[in-house]
């Protein structure tokens, strides 16, 4: 019998109920492991206020400064051109006045990038699995997902200072950001840009937890999410090309 869910946070810790800090640990150095004890004992909660705060915390520690703050404002100018929108003076101001409020943004962009992406990723999941005739609980699900975005919130660890450095919100490990010679309005450089080494290794991760959960082969589950993820860089890079031009 599965343990309810107050007895399966109360329980002491222990190699088949770990504690937070061990399940962290553990999805970095011993994945499968790891997702075989939140499988059996699924837990979200926790995992998700911890990762938001630490995404927050990471940001707002940028944005907070007068390098954050440009590179706030690049980033906002960037992405509106990329979609084909014009930045003037005025604009390219208001974007500045705007760049005043970096915490409480930072904050909005680690609830929607961290619990809520997480949450509906799990739903989509759960959903598309059971559709197949794989059977899981949801809560499993959001459980295995909470647990791989241990790699996304290393990964604005890792960037705070790396950006700060480089003067940009930009991923430091992205395929475009490591070859850095292709002319960054070209379509293969903006999907490039989309390719991130930690995107692939939370992917890695997050093919891991599945197959323990639905007792597949990890290759089968890791095919489709990569298809998954470069079809959406592919078409996001599409659109820019079309939207806001090759230059």
């Amino acid at each position: 019998m599965s343990l309810g869910p107050a007895r399966a946070e109360t329980a002491a810790p222990s190699p088949d109920n770990p504690s937070l800090l061990a399940r962290i640990q553990g999805v970095v150095i011993r994945p499968r492991a790891t997702f075989a004890a939140v499988v059996t004992r699924p837990r979200a909660a926790g995992m998700l206020v911890l990762l938001a705060l630490v995404s927050f915390g990471s940001m707002a520690a940028f944005v907070a400064t007068d390098v954050g703050k440009v590179a706030l404002v690049d980033q906002w100018e960037r992405t509106a051109l990329a979609f084909g929108q014009p930045v003037d003076d005025e604009r390219y101001a208001e974007l500045q006045r705007l760049s005043a409020y970096g915490i409480p943004y930072a904050g909005a962009t680690a609830v929607l990038r961290g619990p809520v992406a997480m949450l509906a990723l799990a739903a989509v999941v759960y959903g598309v699995c059971a559709a197949g005739g794989y059977r899981a609980t949801l809560r499993q699900v959001v459980a295995v997902v909470a647990h791989a975005g241990v790699i996304l919130a290393f990964r604005d660890v890792v960037s705070v200072p790396v950006n700060f450095v480089r003067e940009s919100l930009a991923s430091p490990l992205s395929v475009v950001s490591l070859a850095g010679m292709l002319d960054e309005g070209s379509p293969v450089a903006r999907f490039l840009a989309l390719i991130d080494v930690f995107l692939v290794w939370w992917l890695v991760v997050l093919a891991i937890g599945l197959s323990v959960l639905y007792r597949t082969r990890v290759r089968v589950v890791a095919v489709t999410l990569f298809g998954v993820y470069f079809a959406v860089a592919l078409l996001m890079a599409g659109t820019m090309a079309v939207l806001g031009g090759n230059g």
